[in-house]
């Protein structure tokens, strides 16, 4: 991986004399927990090897964070200040939080009882207001998905592709709840769910607009289409969910308007994958589906997390941190790299800079590369018998991204 230095983990992207460099772009990584900060080294081997040839240049700051933070130093889940260095960054790449609680079940959990990591992950959604946490699902030739059975289905590569958009900011993850505890043991939990219309326009006026932006239609037919997810048969909070849909579809009349039951949708989506082209939901619902919908991407090794706003983009792997794999140098880096890939040409459209748009187009074919050839290949897309290492897949990608950009 790249070189550090400095107290707080600075380092720089090599340059190449040959080519002019324009200002540094500021790049937050938060490795966190567990297999974290071993996917977050290929992703920036990765990053490193593209900028490179393109002249791009990086001021990185790795900031620590997650449960094997709070237990080292016992008050805060990532450092102070943290907050403030995440909010001037151009670019922030998250890893994985979470790790397991030495005193029981569960994972690591500060005294205000909130997991530990909550703060670069939730704490930066909210405050930045990282509205739409978009998600795509697609199966690249090459990768087998996860659906077994004596009738097993294969889909081909064509027939999975749509982006999932989740709302980000409220939902169940509002934080309005709490527990009542007579006489030292809890006896009420309550969790409340708070849908506001403002973060649902915001949302699927996003999702409609991505629709129109990617302009692909669903495999099955080729049309525009945007699902919204709810459960509005019952619950006051998709009700409104899906009339403002209804709402903002109006403005959209090239673009079929679709609404599912989540239960019933669960079955569909696995069922026929095809129909999907962009789905938009609120925010739990958004946080289940997605894992679901990675199976049929060969799993969370390939699935990844954009967490964008108007002014603030955070990338991810949607992965946990995998502690039984900590240190081992096995775990799947791919949707960690695809998570560079898509903060890139995040980017590159904001900032108009053609070479991180150019980066990021070149890390896809380096990834579609792999895996078409087979090798090298993590234990859960190759089988334990051909495994190949983390880093070896890593030094793969970098290699072929920064040769077709040569």
């Amino acid at each position: 991986g790249p070189p550090r230095g400095g107290p707080r983990g600075r380092r720089r992207g090599p340059r190449r004399a040959c080519t002019p460099v324009t200002m540094a772009y500021k790049l937050v990584t938060l490795g966190g927990d567990g297999t974290g900060p071993e996917v977050m080294r290929e992703g920036m081997r990765v990053l490193s090897a593209v900028s490179e040839v393109l002249g791009v240049a990086w001021d990185v700051e790795d900031i620590p964070c997650g449960g094997q933070y709070y237990l080292k130093h016992g008050s805060r889940d990532w450092p102070e200040g943290a907050e403030e260095r995440c909010s001037a960054a151009d670019l922030i790449l998250l890893g994985a939080v979470g790790w397991p609680s030495p005193t029981g079940t569960g994972p690591v959990l500060m005294g205000n009882g909130k997991m530990a990591g909550h703060s670069p992950v939730i704490g930066n959604r909210t405050r930045l207001n990282l509205f739409a946490n978009v998600r795509p699902v697609k199966l690249y030739e090459g990768v087998q998905h996860r659906i077994h059975g004596a009738n097993k289905l294969v889909w081909q590569p064509g027939q999975v592709d749509m982006v999932m958009i989740r709302e980000n900011t409220e939902g169940l993850y509002a934080g309005m709840g709490g527990k009542l505890a007579p006489g030292g043991k809890v006896d009420v939990a309550t969790d409340t769910r708070v849908i506001t219309r403002r973060a649902s326009e915001q949302v699927i006026r996003f999702a409609f607009e991505l629709c129109k932006k990617r302009n692909k239609g669903a495999p099955k037919d080729g049309k525009l289409r945007v699902t919204a997810v709810v459960k509005d048969n019952v619950l006051h909070g998709c009700q409104l969910f899906a009339q403002i849909f209804q709402e903002i579809g109006e403005e959209y009349p090239d673009i079929e308007k679709d609404t599912a039951i989540v239960d019933a949708f669960t079955q569909w989506l696995i069922g026929q994958p095809e129909f999907y082209d962009v789905v938009v939901t609120t925010n739990m619902f958004g946080d289940i589906v997605t894992d679901l919908a990675s199976v049929l991407q060969g799993g969370m090794g390939m699935a990844v997390g954009a967490n964008v706003g108007r002014d603030h983009g955070m990338f991810e792997p949607i992965h946990g941190s995998a502690p039984k794999h900590a240190g081992k140098d096995k775990v799947n880096p791919i949707a960690m790299i695809l998570a560079v890939k898509e903060g890139l040409d995040w980017l590159g459209q904001r900032k108009g800079d053609a070479r991180l748009v150019r980066a990021a187009a070149a890390i896809e074919g380096a990834v579609v590369k792999v895996l078409k050839d087979g090798h090298p290949l993590t234990y859960d897309l190759a089988g334990e018998a051909k495994a190949s290492r983390c880093s070896e897949v890593g030094e793969a990608i970098a290699k072929l991204a920064a040769h077709a950009l040569a």
